[in-house]
């Protein structure tokens, strides 16, 4: 009789222990006010003025919300070290902020200053030359097992001078591009290359290539946001898994810092056709 309450009472708890387990926990999470999220990577393309370019803002928004709010009505302007002012007009209610009459100069420092619901934001960037993609070559026995077909894209680095690059490769066929950092620490004056493997490449596709140049501080901060993604995470834009702070300073309100980064780059961009 003793034996048979116990079993009871056992295959109640059971009961209990599994019924609980099929419940559906909401864990509650704080819901921070809305940050400012600034994308304004100037990229200028060679052989183009390089004068129409535009900005992108948004906010933050709740966890659990597929929705990118637009930041509208901000005032968006750049200026150089010569004082040469470079205004952003908003397109309709986008969050997207454009400029045609930019002026590109390699080396040149500028000054990024948004206003943004009454609090100003600012940050100081230097446009980065790149040298030219000189050839493109292609092994179709690369990757690690030999399986994949492998595209290096080779420039010659300038002497004398530290270099730090951005490379993306983008086919059409995926959604991402796939982005890498490096430096000239080991090749410094010498030809190196950048080099993308893929096992779903197929012969008589396209294949962009671009080499970007970037300052040191961004090659820093692209280099924790690629590494917090996975080397092929997909662009570093996406959202990081922890939040990692640009180089975007409220000078209103530093408590209320923004995200992103302001940068500024000349880029060599090569087409390639997959043989």
């Amino acid at each position: 009789m003793i034996m048979k309450k116990i079993n009871i009472i056992l295959a109640l708890i059971v009961t209990f222990f599994f019924a609980s387990c099929e419940e559906v926990v909401d864990v509650p999470l704080d819901t921070a006010a809305p940050r400012l999220v600034v994308e304004a990577t100037i990229y200028w393309q060679k052989e183009t003025t390089g004068n129409n370019q535009s900005i992108k803002l948004t906010t933050t928004n709740d966890f659990y919300s597929n929705v990118v709010p637009p930041a509208n009505d901000a005032v968006i302007s750049m200026q150089n070290s010569e004082n040469v002012v470079f205004n952003f007009t908003e397109l309709s209610d986008t969050g997207v902020y454009a400029c045609d009459d930019f002026v590109p100069v390699l080396n040149e420092t500028y000054t990024l200053k948004i206003i943004y619901k009454n609090e100003t934001y600012t940050a100081t960037e230097t446009l980065m030359p790149v040298v030219p993609i000189t050839k493109i070559e292609q092994n179709d026995n690369g990757g690690f097992a030999g399986d994949q077909i492998e595209i290096k894209a080779y420039f010659d680095d300038p002497a004398n001078i530290t270099n730090y690059y951005l490379f993306e490769y983008a086919y059409p066929k995926e959604v991402k591009s796939n982005y890498s950092v490096t430096y000239d620490e080991f090749f410094n004056g010498n030809q190196f290359f950048s080099i993308n493997s893929n096992e779903d490449y197929v012969s008589g596709e396209i294949l962009k290539i671009s080499h970007y140049g970037i300052s040191q501080s961004y090659y820093n901060f692209l280099n924790i946001i690629l590494s917090l993604s996975g080397e092929n995470g997909g662009g570093p834009f996406q959202t990081p898994p922890a939040t990692i702070r640009g180089n975007i300073i409220n000078t209103t309100n530093s408590a209320n810092f923004a995200l992103g980064y302001f940068s500024l780059s000349e880029v060599d961009t090569k087409i390639y056709t997959i043989q």
